[in-house]
């Protein structure tokens, strides 16, 4: 199940902080900041979908993620190669190293990562 736009970016506050309270959360939101009931309601939501749950502390919840950052980005970025290149990681990599500007030791940097990979398999 995917995040809105919105529980995305209340999603990475609480991936950066790890735990916390409501008034921690929407005191990382730049200017202007959410209403309380609309960060409420985000979190609501997220913990119906499973990405968030809490632990009830006297009258404050504190909010943990149930859901690793990188899995989430993991399963967003096979479901774009899967949808948009046609299953081929090739073709997206193609796509991203033409259409991005990469300078040259930005894809030196990127050819390494690939030759460490390709010598672990």
């Amino acid at each position: 199940m995917a995040l809105s736009n919105s529980e995305e970016q209340l999603m990475q506050i609480l991936w950066k902080q790890e735990r916390a309270f409501m008034k921690d959360l929407i005191e990382a939101y730049p200017e202007p900041r959410p209403a309380t009931t609309t960060v409420a309601t985000l979190l609501k939501r997220m913990q119906d979908k499973n990405f968030v749950d809490y632990k009830q502390l006297g009258r404050s919840r504190e909010y943990f993620p149930l859901v690793k950052k990188k899995d989430y980005f993991s399963k967003h970025v096979n479901g774009l190669i899967k949808n948009f290149f046609n299953n081929s990681p090739s073709q997206f990599a193609s796509f991203f190293t033409e259409e991005t500007n990469l300078s040259k030791k930005e894809l030196e940097e990127l050819k390494a990562l690939i030759d460490s990979e390709i010598k672990k398999k």
